[in-house]
């Protein structure tokens, strides 16, 4: 019945029908069926995420944030480690932003094996988001996420070694975060959402830019910058920009 929902939901292999995916997992949730037990955080997450979206359902946050924190039952590793995640962005997001919930439940993705969770923490324990500032741990969980190919931690690690003037690495990490274009496929691959790794590979895309144009730890090459430049808009216009006027101000 699980995998029938998810099916109807999303459209594998059937004709879409959210309302449809939503019934069954509605049946899931609750059943008394002692083989319906182990798959009712999985139902939970998913009927959130359509509330979240609005899909086949009215949209509601408060109700998506409900059946999250179900599926996520305070961390417990054998219950959805996909929506303690989920969590950790959705407190992150403005309409709910809580730092110290976002910390909490990145850790508890992260304890339980997460990939994008380990990049997220990194980013907070960077900056100082819901927990002190902790440069080492930063570099741990970046330089682990980095390792097992997610590009939103590479970004930033790019980002990190560019500021801190190791043009070098920079450069080396920057070229190997830009060289796959197919996002989608590589949020499939790594079960992360491709928006946050286009956003990843924005900046290793502009940093890469950027030293290509100065000769900050490979050779200049104007033509190659201008062509990074562009990827790095047509990945995520925002943080191009974003970027731009930081280098325009003389701050990279």
């Amino acid at each position: 019945m699980y995998q029938l929902g998810v099916m109807y939901y999303d459209g594998l292999g059937t004709k879409k029908d959210p309302e449809k995916g939503v019934e069954y997992m509605n049946k899931i949730i609750n059943s008394d069926s002692p083989e319906a037990s182990h798959l009712k955080f999985a139902a939970a997450y998913n009927l959130g995420r359509a509330y979240y979206e609005g899909c086949g359902v009215k949209h509601s946050v408060e109700e998506a944030e409900r059946l999250w924190l179900t599926a996520a039952d305070n961390g417990n590793p054998k219950a959805s480690v996909k929506a303690q995640s989920t969590l950790g962005m959705l407190y992150s997001m403005p309409i709910l932003k809580d730092m110290k919930k976002a910390f909490f439940w990145h850790s508890k993705a992260c304890q339980n094996g997460n990939l994008e969770s380990k990049a997220a923490l990194g980013i907070m324990y960077l900056y100082g988001q819901g927990t002190r500032r902790n440069s080492q741990a930063a570099l741990e969980c970046l330089r682990k996420a980095t390792e097992l190919g997610n590009i939103y931690a590479q970004g930033h690690l790019v980002e990190y070694y560019y500021t801190g003037k190791f043009y070098s690495k920079a450069a080396e990490l920057a070229k190997r975060a830009t060289a796959d274009d197919d996002i989608n496929m590589l949020a499939k691959l790594n079960d992360c959402h491709p928006t946050y790794l286009a956003k990843g590979a924005a900046m290793a895309a502009f940093y890469l830019a950027r030293c290509l144009q100065l000769g900050r730890g490979t050779e200049k090459n104007k033509q190659a910058a201008e062509k990074y430049y562009s990827k790095a808009c047509h990945l995520d216009p925002v943080v191009a920009s974003h970027l731009e006027l930081a280098a325009n101000l003389g701050r990279i």
